[in-house]
C-alpha cells in the first residue's frame, strides 16, 4: 500500500507509513497548535497531538471542525497506528 502525504496538496508517495510520518515531521512547516499553542510536526503528528492531548470539543471548537472532521481524523489514527512501527519513527525524529 502506497501512502501519500496530504499535507497542503503536497502528494509526495512513500511505500511505507514511517516514511509518510517523518517526511510530514521533517519536510514541512511546524504548526501551531490552536488549542494550546504548542508547535508541533505537522500531519499524523499533529493530529495525534490534538487528539491526545485535548478533548475533541476543544478540537471542533479551535479547529472550526464539525463530527465528519473528528471521525475522519480518528480513522486516519487507527490505520496508521495499526500498521506502523512508531518506534522507528520516533528513533528517526530524534537523530
Amino acid at each position: 500500500m502506497a501512502w501519500e502525504c496530504g499535507i497542503d496538496g503536497c502528494g509526495s508517495v512513500f511505500e511505507d507509513v514511517e516514511s509518510a510520518v517523518i517526511h510530514q515531521a521533517t519536510e514541512h512547516e511546524r504548526p501551531e497548535c490552536k488549542v494550546c499553542g504548542t508547535i508541533v510536526p505537522d500531519g499524523y503528528l499533529a493530529i495525534r497531538h490534538a487528539f491526545n492531548e485535548h478533548s475533541r470539543a476543544e478540537y471542533v471548537r479551535a479547529y472550526g471542525a464539525d463530527s465528519e472532521d473528528v471521525r475522519e481524523r480518528e480513522e486516519l489514527i487507527e490505520e496508521i497506528e495499526s500498521v506502523a512501527d512508531m518506534e522507528l519513527i520516533a528513533n528517526e525524529l530524534t537523530k
